[in-house]
Protein backbone atom coordinates (compact mmCIF):
# COMPACT_ATOMS: atom_id res chain seq x y z
CA UNK A 1 0.00 0.00 0.00
CA UNK A 2 1.20 3.48 -0.83
CA UNK A 3 0.64 6.55 1.30
CA UNK A 4 1.78 10.17 1.13
CA UNK A 5 2.72 12.66 3.81
CA UNK A 6 1.38 16.21 3.98
CA UNK A 7 4.05 17.39 1.50
CA UNK A 8 3.01 14.84 -1.10
CA UNK A 9 6.06 12.62 -0.64
CA UNK A 10 5.10 9.02 -1.37
CA UNK A 11 6.07 5.93 0.64
CA UNK A 12 5.20 2.25 0.62
CA UNK A 13 3.67 1.02 3.87
CA UNK A 14 5.66 -1.66 5.71
CA UNK A 15 2.58 -3.68 6.67
CA UNK A 16 -0.66 -2.93 4.83
CA UNK A 17 -1.27 -4.21 1.29
CA UNK A 18 -2.75 -2.43 -1.70
CA UNK A 19 -6.53 -2.47 -2.02
CA UNK A 20 -8.93 -1.06 -4.59
CA UNK A 21 -12.54 0.00 -4.85
CA UNK A 22 -15.26 -1.09 -7.27
CA UNK A 23 -17.57 1.86 -6.93
CA UNK A 24 -17.75 2.31 -3.15
CA UNK A 25 -16.95 -1.30 -2.24
CA UNK A 26 -13.42 -2.46 -1.34
CA UNK A 27 -11.92 -5.20 -3.49
CA UNK A 28 -8.99 -7.53 -2.99
CA UNK A 29 -6.68 -7.11 -5.98
CA UNK A 30 -5.27 -10.22 -7.63
CA UNK A 31 -2.15 -10.44 -9.76
CA UNK A 32 -4.23 -10.41 -12.95
CA UNK A 33 -5.84 -7.13 -11.86
CA UNK A 34 -2.61 -5.14 -11.83
CA UNK A 35 0.19 -4.29 -14.25
CA UNK A 36 3.45 -2.34 -13.99
CA UNK A 37 2.78 1.38 -14.38
CA UNK A 38 4.70 2.91 -17.26
CA UNK A 39 6.94 5.94 -16.96
CA UNK A 40 4.16 8.01 -18.55
CA UNK A 41 1.71 7.42 -15.70
CA UNK A 42 1.28 10.04 -12.99
CA UNK A 43 0.84 9.82 -9.23
CA UNK A 44 -1.46 11.97 -7.10
CA UNK A 45 -2.11 12.18 -3.40
CA UNK A 46 -5.56 12.90 -2.00
CA UNK A 47 -5.37 15.70 0.61
CA UNK A 48 -7.12 15.10 3.95
CA UNK A 49 -8.12 11.55 2.97
CA UNK A 50 -6.37 8.50 4.44
CA UNK A 51 -5.81 5.32 2.43
CA UNK A 52 -7.64 2.05 2.99
CA UNK A 53 -5.33 -0.94 3.13
CA UNK A 54 -5.68 -4.70 3.34
CA UNK A 55 -4.46 -6.33 6.55
CA UNK A 56 -2.54 -9.38 5.27
CA UNK A 57 -3.16 -11.34 8.48
CA UNK A 58 -6.87 -10.74 9.11
CA UNK A 59 -7.85 -10.17 5.46
CA UNK A 60 -9.84 -7.11 6.56
CA UNK A 61 -9.82 -3.63 5.04
CA UNK A 62 -8.72 -0.89 7.37
CA UNK A 63 -8.43 2.88 7.16
CA UNK A 64 -4.84 3.94 7.87
CA UNK A 65 -4.88 7.54 9.17
CA UNK A 66 -1.30 7.63 10.45
CA UNK A 67 1.93 5.70 10.82
CA UNK A 68 4.52 5.73 13.59
CA UNK A 69 8.14 5.07 12.66
CA UNK A 70 11.11 5.64 14.99
CA UNK A 71 8.83 7.45 17.41
CA UNK A 72 7.59 9.92 14.78
CA UNK A 73 3.89 9.95 13.90
CA UNK A 74 3.05 10.89 10.31
CA UNK A 75 -0.42 11.44 8.89
CA UNK A 76 -1.16 9.20 5.91
CA UNK A 77 -2.91 10.40 2.77
CA UNK A 78 -4.16 8.19 -0.05
CA UNK A 79 -2.27 7.89 -3.34
CA UNK A 80 -3.78 7.37 -6.81
CA UNK A 81 -2.42 6.90 -10.33
CA UNK A 82 -3.41 8.35 -13.69
CA UNK A 83 -2.71 5.88 -16.50
CA UNK A 84 -1.35 6.54 -19.96
CA UNK A 85 -3.71 6.48 -22.98
CA UNK A 86 -4.81 3.02 -24.04
CA UNK A 87 -4.89 1.52 -20.54
CA UNK A 88 -8.29 0.92 -18.91
CA UNK A 89 -8.41 1.06 -15.12
CA UNK A 90 -10.04 -1.86 -13.35
CA UNK A 91 -10.24 -0.49 -9.79
CA UNK A 92 -10.52 2.89 -8.12
CA UNK A 93 -8.08 3.87 -5.36
CA UNK A 94 -9.07 2.66 -1.90
CA UNK A 95 -9.68 5.92 -0.05
CA UNK A 96 -11.59 7.02 3.04
CA UNK A 97 -13.23 10.14 1.61
CA UNK A 98 -15.14 11.08 4.78
CA UNK A 99 -12.81 14.02 5.72
CA UNK A 100 -12.94 15.51 2.19
CA UNK A 101 -14.65 18.90 1.72
CA UNK A 102 -13.72 19.56 -1.91
CA UNK A 103 -14.13 18.07 -5.39
CA UNK A 104 -11.02 16.57 -6.97
CA UNK A 105 -9.85 17.84 -10.38
CA UNK A 106 -10.98 15.87 -13.41
CA UNK A 107 -8.55 12.94 -13.66
CA UNK A 108 -9.16 9.19 -13.85
CA UNK A 109 -8.00 8.17 -10.36
CA UNK A 110 -6.74 4.58 -10.25
CA UNK A 111 -5.63 2.17 -7.54
CA UNK A 112 -1.83 1.91 -7.32
CA UNK A 113 0.70 0.10 -5.14
CA UNK A 114 4.41 -0.69 -4.94
CA UNK A 115 6.30 -3.99 -5.22
CA UNK A 116 9.69 -5.16 -6.47
CA UNK A 117 10.98 -1.61 -6.91
CA UNK A 118 8.17 -0.50 -9.21
CA UNK A 119 4.64 0.89 -9.14
CA UNK A 120 1.73 -1.39 -10.03
CA UNK A 121 -1.60 0.02 -11.16
CA UNK A 122 -5.01 -1.61 -11.41
CA UNK A 123 -5.71 -1.79 -15.12
CA UNK A 124 -5.11 -3.49 -18.45
CA UNK A 125 -4.20 -2.32 -21.93
CA UNK A 126 -7.10 -2.31 -24.37
CA UNK A 127 -5.10 -0.84 -27.28
CA UNK A 128 -1.60 0.29 -28.12
CA UNK A 129 -1.25 2.87 -30.88
CA UNK A 130 2.20 4.32 -31.50
CA UNK A 131 0.60 7.57 -32.68
CA UNK A 132 -0.54 8.27 -29.12
CA UNK A 133 2.56 7.01 -27.32
CA UNK A 134 3.58 9.89 -24.99
CA UNK A 135 7.20 9.45 -26.06
CA UNK A 136 6.19 10.94 -29.44
CA UNK A 137 5.13 14.24 -27.86
CA UNK A 138 8.36 15.93 -26.81
CA UNK A 139 8.02 19.71 -26.61
CA UNK A 140 11.61 20.06 -27.77
CA UNK A 141 10.22 19.00 -31.15
CA UNK A 142 6.96 20.92 -30.81
CA UNK A 143 8.21 24.46 -30.22
CA UNK A 144 10.41 24.62 -33.35
CA UNK A 145 7.54 23.07 -35.32
CA UNK A 146 5.20 25.85 -34.18
CA UNK A 147 7.75 28.50 -35.21
CA UNK A 148 8.06 26.89 -38.64
CA UNK A 149 4.29 26.64 -39.00
CA UNK A 150 3.85 30.32 -38.19
CA UNK A 151 6.60 31.29 -40.63
CA UNK A 152 4.97 29.37 -43.50
CA UNK A 153 1.25 29.99 -42.98
CA UNK A 154 -1.15 32.79 -42.20
CA UNK A 155 -2.41 32.80 -38.64
CA UNK A 156 -5.80 33.52 -37.16
CA UNK A 157 -7.74 33.15 -33.91
CA UNK A 158 -8.14 29.38 -34.31
CA UNK A 159 -4.42 28.84 -34.82
CA UNK A 160 -3.68 30.99 -31.77
CA UNK A 161 -6.16 28.97 -29.73
CA UNK A 162 -4.59 25.68 -30.82
CA UNK A 163 -1.09 26.92 -30.01
CA UNK A 164 -2.30 27.51 -26.47
CA UNK A 165 -3.86 24.03 -26.41
CA UNK A 166 -0.60 22.48 -27.57
CA UNK A 167 1.79 24.38 -25.32
CA UNK A 168 -0.26 25.09 -22.19
CA UNK A 169 -2.82 22.26 -22.05
CA UNK A 170 -0.45 19.76 -23.69
CA UNK A 171 -3.19 18.43 -25.96
CA UNK A 172 -1.67 15.69 -28.10
CA UNK A 173 -4.08 16.35 -30.97
CA UNK A 174 -3.20 20.07 -31.05
CA UNK A 175 0.48 19.16 -31.08
CA UNK A 176 -0.16 16.92 -34.08
CA UNK A 177 -1.45 19.87 -36.10
CA UNK A 178 1.88 21.69 -35.81
CA UNK A 179 3.95 18.52 -36.08
CA UNK A 180 2.13 17.75 -39.35
CA UNK A 181 0.83 14.27 -38.57
CA UNK A 182 -2.09 12.02 -37.64
CA UNK A 183 -5.20 13.33 -35.86
CA UNK A 184 -5.62 17.08 -35.43
CA UNK A 185 -8.41 18.99 -33.64
CA UNK A 186 -10.95 21.45 -34.97
CA UNK A 187 -12.80 23.08 -32.03
CA UNK A 188 -15.69 25.32 -33.09
CA UNK A 189 -18.28 25.52 -30.29
CA UNK A 190 -18.57 27.90 -27.36
CA UNK A 191 -21.90 26.49 -26.16
CA UNK A 192 -23.23 23.18 -24.88
CA UNK A 193 -26.62 21.57 -24.28
CA UNK A 194 -25.41 19.40 -21.40
CA UNK A 195 -23.88 20.16 -18.01
CA UNK A 196 -21.65 17.14 -17.53
CA UNK A 197 -20.35 16.43 -14.05
CA UNK A 198 -16.90 15.88 -15.52
CA UNK A 199 -16.87 18.67 -18.12
CA UNK A 200 -13.24 19.42 -18.99
CA UNK A 201 -13.82 22.94 -20.30
CA UNK A 202 -16.44 24.47 -18.01
CA UNK A 203 -17.41 24.00 -14.36
CA UNK A 204 -20.13 26.64 -13.89
CA UNK A 205 -20.64 25.95 -10.19
CA UNK A 206 -16.87 26.13 -9.64
CA UNK A 207 -16.82 22.85 -7.76
CA UNK A 208 -13.29 22.41 -9.17
CA UNK A 209 -11.09 23.93 -11.85
CA UNK A 210 -11.81 22.98 -15.45
CA UNK A 211 -8.96 21.16 -17.18
CA UNK A 212 -9.06 23.32 -20.32
CA UNK A 213 -10.04 26.82 -21.30
CA UNK A 214 -13.08 26.62 -23.59
CA UNK A 215 -12.84 28.30 -26.97
CA UNK A 216 -14.25 31.83 -26.62
CA UNK A 217 -15.11 32.65 -30.23
CA UNK A 218 -16.80 31.20 -33.30
CA UNK A 219 -14.11 30.36 -35.86
CA UNK A 220 -14.62 31.50 -39.43
CA UNK A 221 -15.43 28.91 -42.04
CA UNK A 222 -12.48 30.14 -44.08
CA UNK A 223 -9.99 29.39 -41.29
CA UNK A 224 -11.57 26.01 -40.52
CA UNK A 225 -11.44 24.96 -44.17
CA UNK A 226 -7.91 26.25 -44.71
CA UNK A 227 -6.48 24.44 -41.67
CA UNK A 228 -8.34 21.23 -42.44
CA UNK A 229 -7.41 21.03 -46.13
CA UNK A 230 -3.75 21.74 -45.41
CA UNK A 231 -3.61 19.00 -42.78
CA UNK A 232 -5.52 16.42 -44.81
CA UNK A 233 -3.53 17.05 -47.97
CA UNK A 234 -0.09 16.95 -46.40
CA UNK A 235 -0.43 14.33 -43.66
CA UNK A 236 -0.41 10.52 -43.97
CA UNK A 237 -3.32 8.82 -42.15
CA UNK A 238 -4.74 12.26 -41.40
CA UNK A 239 -7.84 12.86 -39.29
CA UNK A 240 -9.56 16.18 -38.64
CA UNK A 241 -11.82 15.94 -35.59
CA UNK A 242 -14.55 18.35 -34.66
CA UNK A 243 -15.50 18.13 -30.99
CA UNK A 244 -12.69 18.61 -28.49
CA UNK A 245 -12.15 18.90 -24.75
CA UNK A 246 -11.61 22.65 -25.18
CA UNK A 247 -15.10 23.33 -26.54
CA UNK A 248 -18.78 22.79 -25.88
CA UNK A 249 -21.04 20.56 -28.00
CA UNK A 250 -20.13 20.82 -31.71
CA UNK A 251 -23.71 20.16 -32.81
CA UNK A 252 -24.56 23.67 -31.58
CA UNK A 253 -22.46 24.78 -34.60
CA UNK A 254 -23.76 22.15 -36.99
CA UNK A 255 -24.20 24.52 -39.92
CA UNK A 256 -20.60 25.75 -39.63
CA UNK A 257 -19.41 22.13 -39.52
CA UNK A 258 -21.63 21.02 -42.44
CA UNK A 259 -20.65 23.98 -44.61
CA UNK A 260 -16.98 23.50 -43.77
CA UNK A 261 -17.07 19.79 -44.62
CA UNK A 262 -18.75 20.53 -47.93
CA UNK A 263 -16.02 23.00 -48.87
CA UNK A 264 -13.22 20.77 -47.56
CA UNK A 265 -14.41 17.89 -49.72
CA UNK A 266 -14.59 20.17 -52.73
CA UNK A 267 -10.86 20.80 -52.30
CA UNK A 268 -9.57 17.41 -51.15
CA UNK A 269 -10.76 13.81 -50.90
CA UNK A 270 -7.89 12.84 -48.61
CA UNK A 271 -8.02 11.88 -44.96
CA UNK A 272 -10.82 11.30 -42.47
CA UNK A 273 -13.33 13.88 -41.27
CA UNK A 274 -14.52 12.91 -37.81
CA UNK A 275 -17.06 14.31 -35.37
CA UNK A 276 -16.86 13.78 -31.60
CA UNK A 277 -20.27 14.63 -30.14
CA UNK A 278 -22.86 13.86 -27.49
CA UNK A 279 -25.24 12.84 -30.27
CA UNK A 280 -28.07 15.00 -28.96
CA UNK A 281 -29.61 16.09 -32.30
CA UNK A 282 -30.04 13.25 -34.83
CA UNK A 283 -31.26 15.55 -37.59
CA UNK A 284 -28.24 17.82 -37.22
CA UNK A 285 -26.04 14.75 -37.55
CA UNK A 286 -27.93 13.85 -40.73
CA UNK A 287 -27.19 17.29 -42.21
CA UNK A 288 -23.48 17.00 -41.37
CA UNK A 289 -23.24 13.41 -42.62
CA UNK A 290 -24.80 14.34 -45.96
CA UNK A 291 -21.89 16.71 -46.63
CA UNK A 292 -19.25 13.97 -46.39
CA UNK A 293 -18.59 13.08 -42.74
CA UNK A 294 -16.51 9.90 -42.56
CA UNK A 295 -16.70 8.89 -38.90
CA UNK A 296 -18.51 9.84 -35.72
CA UNK A 297 -17.79 9.15 -32.06
CA UNK A 298 -20.76 9.58 -29.73
CA UNK A 299 -20.08 9.83 -26.01
CA UNK A 300 -21.99 8.29 -23.14
CA UNK A 301 -21.20 7.19 -19.60
CA UNK A 302 -23.93 4.56 -19.45
CA UNK A 303 -26.40 2.61 -21.55
CA UNK A 304 -28.98 3.14 -18.79
CA UNK A 305 -31.06 6.33 -19.20
CA UNK A 306 -31.13 7.28 -15.52
CA UNK A 307 -27.34 6.94 -15.14
CA UNK A 308 -26.86 8.88 -18.40
CA UNK A 309 -29.08 11.74 -17.25
CA UNK A 310 -27.39 11.91 -13.84
CA UNK A 311 -24.00 12.52 -15.47
CA UNK A 312 -24.80 14.53 -18.62
CA UNK A 313 -27.72 16.53 -17.20
CA UNK A 314 -29.04 17.12 -20.75
CA UNK A 315 -30.87 20.28 -21.75
CA UNK A 316 -33.44 19.94 -24.55
CA UNK A 317 -32.66 16.34 -25.49
CA UNK A 318 -32.75 12.92 -23.86
CA UNK A 319 -31.05 9.54 -23.89
CA UNK A 320 -33.18 8.15 -26.71
CA UNK A 321 -32.00 10.96 -29.00
CA UNK A 322 -28.43 9.73 -28.44
CA UNK A 323 -29.37 6.14 -29.29
CA UNK A 324 -31.22 7.39 -32.38
CA UNK A 325 -28.09 9.29 -33.47
CA UNK A 326 -25.96 6.16 -33.18
CA UNK A 327 -28.41 4.14 -35.27
CA UNK A 328 -28.84 6.94 -37.84
CA UNK A 329 -25.10 7.36 -38.30
CA UNK A 330 -24.69 3.66 -38.93
CA UNK A 331 -27.58 3.64 -41.42
CA UNK A 332 -26.01 6.55 -43.34
CA UNK A 333 -22.76 4.63 -43.79
CA UNK A 334 -20.73 6.74 -41.36
CA UNK A 335 -18.15 4.74 -39.39
CA UNK A 336 -19.87 4.83 -36.01
CA UNK A 337 -18.14 4.69 -32.63
CA UNK A 338 -19.31 4.98 -29.03
CA UNK A 339 -17.02 6.87 -26.68
CA UNK A 340 -17.91 4.80 -23.61
CA UNK A 341 -16.78 6.57 -20.42
CA UNK A 342 -16.06 3.69 -18.09
CA UNK A 343 -16.03 3.70 -14.29
CA UNK A 344 -15.31 0.57 -12.20
CA UNK A 345 -18.28 -0.38 -10.05
CA UNK A 346 -20.78 1.23 -12.45
CA UNK A 347 -19.76 0.14 -15.95
CA UNK A 348 -19.19 -3.47 -14.88
CA UNK A 349 -22.55 -3.91 -13.13
CA UNK A 350 -24.58 -6.75 -14.60
CA UNK A 351 -27.53 -4.45 -15.26
CA UNK A 352 -25.31 -2.01 -17.17
CA UNK A 353 -23.79 -4.80 -19.25
CA UNK A 354 -27.24 -6.05 -20.27
CA UNK A 355 -28.27 -2.53 -21.28
CA UNK A 356 -25.05 -2.01 -23.25
CA UNK A 357 -25.45 -5.29 -25.10
CA UNK A 358 -29.04 -4.40 -26.04
CA UNK A 359 -27.91 -1.03 -27.39
CA UNK A 360 -25.10 -2.56 -29.45
CA UNK A 361 -27.58 -4.99 -31.02
CA UNK A 362 -30.09 -2.20 -31.67
CA UNK A 363 -27.67 0.25 -33.28
CA UNK A 364 -25.05 -1.95 -34.97
CA UNK A 365 -22.25 0.31 -33.75
CA UNK A 366 -18.82 -0.37 -35.33
CA UNK A 367 -16.35 0.50 -32.56
CA UNK A 368 -16.52 0.80 -28.77
CA UNK A 369 -14.00 3.13 -27.15
CA UNK A 370 -13.30 2.31 -23.50
CA UNK A 371 -12.23 5.62 -22.00
CA UNK A 372 -11.53 6.10 -18.32
CA UNK A 373 -14.01 8.65 -16.97
CA UNK A 374 -12.12 11.61 -15.54
CA UNK A 375 -14.06 12.64 -12.44
CA UNK A 376 -13.78 12.69 -8.66
CA UNK A 377 -14.80 9.11 -7.69
CA UNK A 378 -16.69 10.13 -4.56
CA UNK A 379 -18.47 12.96 -6.37
CA UNK A 380 -19.52 10.65 -9.20
CA UNK A 381 -20.81 7.90 -6.91
CA UNK A 382 -22.85 10.40 -4.92
CA UNK A 383 -24.55 11.65 -8.10
CA UNK A 384 -25.32 8.25 -9.61
CA UNK A 385 -28.62 6.42 -8.97
CA UNK A 386 -28.50 3.67 -6.40
CA UNK A 387 -28.15 0.19 -7.87
CA UNK A 388 -27.76 -3.16 -6.10
CA UNK A 389 -26.96 -5.18 -9.22
CA UNK A 390 -23.77 -7.29 -8.86
CA UNK A 391 -20.39 -6.06 -10.14
CA UNK A 392 -18.44 -8.60 -12.20
CA UNK A 393 -15.22 -6.67 -12.87
CA UNK A 394 -13.95 -4.69 -15.85
CA UNK A 395 -11.79 -7.48 -17.29
CA UNK A 396 -14.69 -9.95 -17.20
CA UNK A 397 -16.93 -7.39 -18.87
CA UNK A 398 -14.44 -7.04 -21.75
CA UNK A 399 -14.30 -10.82 -22.14
CA UNK A 400 -18.08 -10.94 -22.37
CA UNK A 401 -18.09 -8.18 -25.02
CA UNK A 402 -15.57 -10.05 -27.16
CA UNK A 403 -17.52 -13.28 -26.86
CA UNK A 404 -20.92 -11.76 -27.61
CA UNK A 405 -19.80 -9.36 -30.37
CA UNK A 406 -16.72 -10.81 -32.12
CA UNK A 407 -16.94 -8.28 -34.97
CA UNK A 408 -17.18 -5.24 -32.67
CA UNK A 409 -13.87 -3.37 -32.48
CA UNK A 410 -12.71 -2.47 -28.98
CA UNK A 411 -10.11 0.18 -28.35
CA UNK A 412 -9.18 3.62 -27.10
CA UNK A 413 -8.30 5.82 -30.09
CA UNK A 414 -9.99 7.26 -33.18
CA UNK A 415 -9.17 5.38 -36.36
CA UNK A 416 -8.57 6.72 -39.91
CA UNK A 417 -11.22 5.27 -42.21
CA UNK A 418 -9.89 6.59 -45.55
Amino acid sequence: MLYADSEGRIYDHPYFRMAGLQGSDPANLKQEDIAPMSEFGRLFFIPDCPPVGLDPVTGEYQTVPEIEMDGVVTRCFAVAAFLEPGVVRSHLPAVDYSPKSYVLPMWAYTAVGFRDEQYWAAGFRIEYNHKWDPSNYDDRDLLPAIDEYLAQHETGPLVDHLINCATQNHCFAAKNLFLGRWEAPMPVSRRCNATCLGCLSLQPDHCCDASHQRIAFRPSKAEVVSLAVRHLDQTPEAIISFGQGCEGEPLTEYRLIADSIRDIRRRTAKGTLNLNTNGSWPERIRIIAEQGLDSIRISMNSARPDFYRAYYRPNGYDFQDVVASIALSREMGVYTMINYLVFPGITDQEEEIRALFDMIRETGVSFLHLKNLCVDPQYYMEKMPESKTPVIGMARMISMLKEEFPELELGYFNQPVR
